[in-house]
């Protein structure tokens, strides 16, 4: 899991994630903006890219506002900030603003130093996400997030989960929280197994592998079973994203490449790279980008974006399915 600094206070004026890893750097601004909303549920939430974050803007952004409301500014990939915002963000350092959060989001390499040198000297609160490259630390995550979800798993469970899941952190946390929904009781290596044999029609893998597939009926069929047994619809998203990026890793990866090569390259296990080689088949990089824009808009959806979270993931499975017949 995310590493914290002494300072743990999601509430702290500016915290500072710092690390390449997707799900960690995500996972510590949804926790800010929990807290902030348990606080004031009104909370304003602006998330920022750096061409959207001008020299000036931040100011804007941290004003006093005439309701006194709390705001939570999220910068993602500040190391990318131009010279002047920068000099914007570290002055804002210096004397942030009550009622304000300020998350930067940083990469934590050479590039942006300056600035993150001086969040740490500004005693910013820091999260680190950095990208679990060793098994070891992928299967620490594993045992991490079925204790985090109240469950207990079977250590030759954990290991069993990665060997089949890989290093997609995404998967494996979807693939940890599919399971504590699902099952009753300890889980153990032949539940991981059972699960990753095609057999688990209520699973958010299932909706995800019939759609990527162009089996609309039946990828509406499991999402429905999915929704019905108390699958979270992040985890049906999540699950859709891993499918079509999958898909388009696969279809731009060298051709003729063995499984073995191509398993190490795209961090996927070598049965998943045959079985996305048989989804793939009816799939173009137009299909792709349609579908990757579902998915987005269906995780807009069902994150408080849309009404109707079903109808969202229903929208997404539609096209999706229809892109995968798109060549």
């Amino acid at each position: 899991m995310a590493r914290k600094t002494a300072n743990d206070d999601p509430l702290a004026p500016v915290t500072i994630a710092v690390g390449q890893e997707e799900l960690l750097l995500d996972r510590a601004v949804q926790q800010v903006v929990a807290a902030a909303r348990a606080a004031d549920a009104d909370t304003d939430v602006r998330d920022l890219t750096p061409d959207q974050l001008q020299p000036g803007t931040l100011a804007e952004l941290t004003s006093p506002s005439l309701f006194s409301e709390r705001k939570v500014v999220v910068v993602r990939a500040s190391q990318d900030l131009s010279a002047d915002t920068i000099k914007d963000v570290k002055a804002y350092l210096g004397s942030p603003a009550e009622e304000i959060t300020l998350v930067l989001l940083h990469a934590g390499g050479a590039k942006g130093k300056g600035l993150l040198d001086a969040a740490r000297k500004a005693a910013a609160r820091e999260v680190a996400c950095p990208k679990m490259t060793k098994p070891a630390d992928r299967l620490a995550f594993v045992r991490g997030e079925f204790r985090a979800s109240g469950r207990s798993a079977t250590p030759e469970a954990c290991q069993a989960l990665v060997d089949a899941i890989g290093s997609d952190l995404r998967e494996l946390a979807s693939a940890c929280a599919q399971l504590a929904a699902d099952i009753e009781g300890t889980i153990d290596d032949a539940v991981v197994a059972r699960y990753y044999t095609g057999r688990a029609e209520a699973s958010s893998f299932t909706v995800a592998d019939r759609a990527v597939e162009g089996r609309a009926a039946e990828a509406l069929e499991a999402l429905r079973w999915a929704i019905a047994t108390g699958v979270a619809p992040v985890m049906i998203t999540s699950a859709l994203a891993q499918g079509v990026r999958a898909i388009g890793k696969l279809a731009s990866a060298p051709r003729g490449a063995r499984p073995g090569d191509l398993a190490r390259e795209l961090g996927m296990p070598p049965w998943k790279i045959d079985r996305v080689r048989q989804q793939m088949r009816g799939w173009s990089a137009d299909g792709v980008a349609t579908a990757l824009r579902a998915v987005a808009e269906a995780d807009a959806g069902v994150k408080g974006g849309g009404d109707d979270p079903e109808y969202a993931l229903e929208k997404a499975v539609v096209t999706i399915a229809r892109a995968a017949r798109s060549r």
